[in-house]
């Protein structure tokens, strides 16, 4: 292996390897390429960066698996969504910050990404928030100042969220709030779509009761449909994204009237 690389006259030659390797192991490390190789980790990373962007992999913690047929209608863990985008997510939650303003009452949605946002409140003292999110509930007690309420209900393993009747009541009790939506598929065609019927009944809801809907959500989620409808691109105040966004979908967005903000 390392021959191959070390000989590699050009970056797509190089690029063909790392592919080839991901179709016999299913996944590869940077320390461990830039170990039996003798090319530089930074030079690595450029190229997984690269072949996500192109969609032929899929970048996790250190390097990068092979990317696996989807089925968009999988009600995938949160530990499993994690491992993807990881980058990508961390700069959407700071983006998505940017958003918010000191006194602000928001709602964050369950997610990878919208536990980004809650990772970078540091620099607020009075916030409300509103969540559904066991996890990011936990997340935002760490910072020992904000007024947080986390919806009863029934939990979700799956998403560590709650869902149903009691979580559905409770919501209604609560609106002008800015959602930080978390979203698992989107087309401009048919929005925003998920596996899980009661994720889908509450999240119509939060967007029904909110004075801003703000859409977090890396590009892996574009031109997706699952199971179950949630909103339609109208519906949404604004979406913050990659810049893996198709062109022709960024401006069909903008021209409806839909905020995008690419990072």
């Amino acid at each position: 292996m390392a021959n191959s690389f070390m000989n590699s006259s050009s970056a797509k030659e190089r690029r063909a390897l790392i592919l080839r390797l991901l179709e016999q192991k299913g996944e590869v490390q940077v320390t461990e390429l830039s170990r039996d190789t003798g090319i530089s980790e930074v030079t690595i990373r450029k190229d997984l960066t690269i072949l996500q962007n192109r969609h032929l992999l899929l970048r996790t913690r250190g390097g990068a698996m092979r990317k696996p047929i989807e089925n968009q209608n999988e009600d995938t863990t949160i530990a499993k969504k994690q491992m993807f985008n990881f980058k990508e997510k961390e700069h959407i939650g700071e983006e998505a910050v940017k958003m918010i303003k000191e006194g602000d009452f928001i709602m964050l949605d369950s997610g990878t990404t919208t536990m980004e946002i809650a990772r970078h409140l540091g620099g607020f003292q009075h916030l409300r928030i509103l969540t559904n999110a066991m996890n990011i509930a936990t997340e935002l007690m760490t910072y020992k100042r904000f007024d947080v309420v986390l919806l009863g209900g029934n939990v979700r393993v799956n998403s560590h969220s709650v869902v149903g009747p009691l979580a559905l009541s409770v919501l209604r009790n609560f609106s002008g709030y800015k959602l930080f939506l978390g979203v698992d598929s989107f087309s401009i065609e048919n929005g925003v779509s998920t596996p899980s019927l009661e994720e889908a009944l509450l999240n119509q809801i939060m967007i029904q009761q909110a004075d801003k809907v703000i859409a977090v959500f890396d590009s892996s989620k574009f031109n997706k449909r699952s199971f179950v409808h949630i909103a339609d691109s109208k519906d949404l105040d604004c979406i913050i994204t990659d810049r893996a966004i198709p062109t022709v979908m960024a401006s069909k967005l903008k021209a409806a009237g839909v905020e995008v903000r690419i990072v």
